[in-house]
């Protein structure tokens, strides 16, 4: 695992290894603040081409409500390690073994956030195990497959790291613009130097699977559905990976909280963070441990 300080951690906050029965993963920690009460501990994860550092604006006012944040990278994200060339231990159940460990490793069950790819991921997890868990939120992470257009934009990365370098692609994405369109969010996250540090962590296995993982993802929204935990659908008003209508229609089948973020798009947790994590405590004020 890296050691780099490559993003400066929120205020108040501690990025270390978290050690798991499956190996050790990069986390950004941030305590409760002194004389505010504890209610709970959430997970984070991270989507497709993200890392823990698209939630570092959520930090302060998560914590300010009593709320301890863990935001983790995945197994082969940027500053957490996995193969560069096996893809098989990329598969769906390991990830989400993955998520279940993670958990284990914090005091207690958590809340549970996964933002696009990591909703996903712990969606899977879920329906392994939903014990470690008081609560799930699927931010901007829908039903099933992403959209098409997504899947094209997918499969053109895809092909390009099959031929290229990691450092060759990053310059080719740089070429068809803004890094928050084709790379990840990037609002409030970095300057384009650390972003680049961030794309070349990123275990080019773990892109190819989790890529392929996005254009064929099922719809379980039933099975999710019969898992007794409260569930919570955020997403901007805007999205073009699953379009707000599918995510309206998931939250009713799951009797899920339903939230929407005026102004936001695929990335509420970087393009509005402060109603964003307000949605986020609301939710969770709302379940009895």
């Amino acid at each position: 695992m890296s050691t780099r300080a490559v993003f400066p951690p929120p205020p108040g906050a501690r990025a270390y290894p978290l050690r798991t029965a499956r190996g050790d993963f990069a986390v950004v920690d941030s305590a409760v603040p002194t004389g505010v009460a504890e209610k709970g501990t959430a997970l984070l994860l991270p989507g497709f081409t993200g890392s823990k550092e698209d939630f570092t604006l959520l930090h302060e006012p998560l914590t300010a409500r009593g709320y301890r944040v863990v935001a983790v990278d995945g197994r082969g994200q940027f500053e957490s390690d996995g193969p560069e060339s096996d893809e098989s231990a990329y598969a769906r159940p390991e990830l989400a073994q993955d998520v279940l460990a993670q958990a284990a490793a914090l005091d207690g069950p958590v809340h549970l956030v996964g933002h696009s790819l990591g909703g996903q991921i712990a969606r899977a997890a879920v329906l392994l195990d939903h014990s470690p868990f008081l609560s799930f939120t699927l931010v901007s992470s829908g039903p099933a497959q992403i959209s098409d257009s997504q899947q094209q934009r997918v499969k053109l990365l895809r092909d390009a790291l099959e031929v290229m370098t990691m450092a060759e692609v990053w310059d080719a994405i740089l070429a068809m613009g803004p890094p928050e369109e084709v790379g990840g969010p990037a609002k409030g996250i970095g300057d384009i130097e650390q972003l680049r540090r961030r794309w070349l962590g990123n275990k080019p296995a773990q892109l190819l699977a989790t890529g392929r993982q996005l254009c064929a993802e099922p719809d379980r929204v039933a099975e999710l559905a019969a898992v007794p935990l409260p569930f919570h659908v955020l997403s901007g008003s805007q999205d073009d990976t699953w379009p707000v209508n599918l995510l309206d229609d998931m939250a009713l089948r799951l009797h899920a909280r339903r939230t929407v973020v005026p102004g936001a798009d695929h990335s509420p947790n970087t393009d509005r963070p402060e109603p964003t994590a307000r949605a986020l405590a609301d939710f969770w004020d709302t379940v009895v441990p």
